[in-house]
């Protein structure tokens, strides 16, 4: 009978470290799993949102091959925080002719885009959070067909976001599409929509909300599928109201997934670019990740693009942060 050969010496090498992870607490554990996840997202994440940094605090250089000067500090982020920096003409014309009150009381052009920036983000989650929800609570309940509604729902998520951008311009065109004359004879838009801005940003958050609201509603529905079905039985018997048990069950414990999907769907907002481009454009609803394209495009302002760009990331962040505390707050794992 042949007996176990006893490991050589390469092997117990390559066991050496998961002896050691034995030893090691489960926290230790989670993070050395973690480790290649954090080390991806320093490469993809971190690192080029220091070199932005970095850019941000040299000069534009626009004549020669190098498009970054002398360094000059904080010198960017003043300019563009008291509107002195050289920006595309469209953010300072559109003043006239935005149709915001806001914005036509002469403001600056990063408060032009930072304020169309935080309007759609606001509006556009709002509802998106609201008609996902309700989706949500529908495809959570059995019924005939329940597989093939949901693939009705996904179908506006599946659409490119060109393809989705274009559709809206075809519809609302003044020369071809409908819906410039419908809204018009409601009297909520203009003779031409694609040209001014409040209607170009009721068209570009309608959009949004019309893609993404699947989204919401995926998110969400992962989330009221884990709750435990036993506690609306014994809701049920105890005679607590449909109502009740939404409140006291349904909304409580869906609340941490709720939360985390407004929190993608707003990082995801604040960098709208591609349906502002594909169906108005961005000289007519200026956000802030247009400005940051349309500085490199046209002006040729690197440095003080990385600028704009390198606020656009602080202001994510402080939403992340206000989303992370709601988190914590409802129950959340942030462990």
């Amino acid at each position: 009978m042949a007996t176990e050969q006893p490991p050589g010496e390469d092997t117990r090498l390559l066991m050496r470290p998961l002896n050691w992870l034995e030893t090691k607490s489960e926290a230790v554990y989670a993070y050395f799993l973690l480790a290649p996840a954090f080390a991806l997202l320093a490469l993809v994440a971190f690192y080029p949102l220091f070199q932005t940094l970095r850019y941000s605090l040299f000069a534009d250089e626009t004549a020669g091959a190098d498009p970054f000067g002398e360094f000059v500090g904080l010198s960017n982020y003043v300019d563009v925080l008291t509107g002195n920096a050289d920006v595309p003409r469209q953010f300072i014309d559109i003043t006239t002719t935005s149709g915001f009150p806001f914005i036509e009381l002469g403001s600056p052009f990063l408060r032009q885009a930072l304020f169309v920036t935080l309007a759609f983000v606001i509006i556009s989650v709002f509802f998106e959070t609201l008609i996902g929800f309700g989706q949500a609570l529908v495809l959570d309940q059995d019924f005939k067909g329940n597989r093939w509604v949901r693939v009705a729902v996904i179908i506006p998520w599946a659409v490119p976001i060109v393809i989705q951008g274009m559709i809206f311009f075809l519809i609302f065109n003044p020369n071809i599409g409908f819906g410039s004359d419908l809204m018009q004879g409601l009297g909520i838009f203009g003779s031409n929509p694609l040209a001014s801005t409040r209607d170009g940003f009721i068209i570009v958050t309608v959009a949004d909300i019309w893609k993404t609201a699947a989204f919401m509603a995926l998110l969400i529905l992962a989330g009221l599928q884990s709750i435990d079905r036993s506690l609306y039985d014994v809701a049920k018997v105890s005679g607590a109201t449909p109502w009740q048990r939404f409140k006291y069950i349904t909304l409580p414990l869906v609340a941490p997934a709720l939360i985390v999907a407004m929190l993608f769907r707003t990082m995801d907002a604040m960098r709208i670019y591609g349906l502002i481009d594909a169906s108005v454009g961005c000289s007519t609803v200026p956000s802030m990740t247009c400005l940051v394209i349309i500085s490199l495009e046209q002006t040729r302002r690197w440095a003080t693009a990385s600028a704009v760009a390198f606020l656009t990331a602080v202001v994510i962040s402080v939403f992340v942060l206000v989303y992370l505390v709601f988190l914590r707050d409802s129950g959340g794992d942030l462990q």
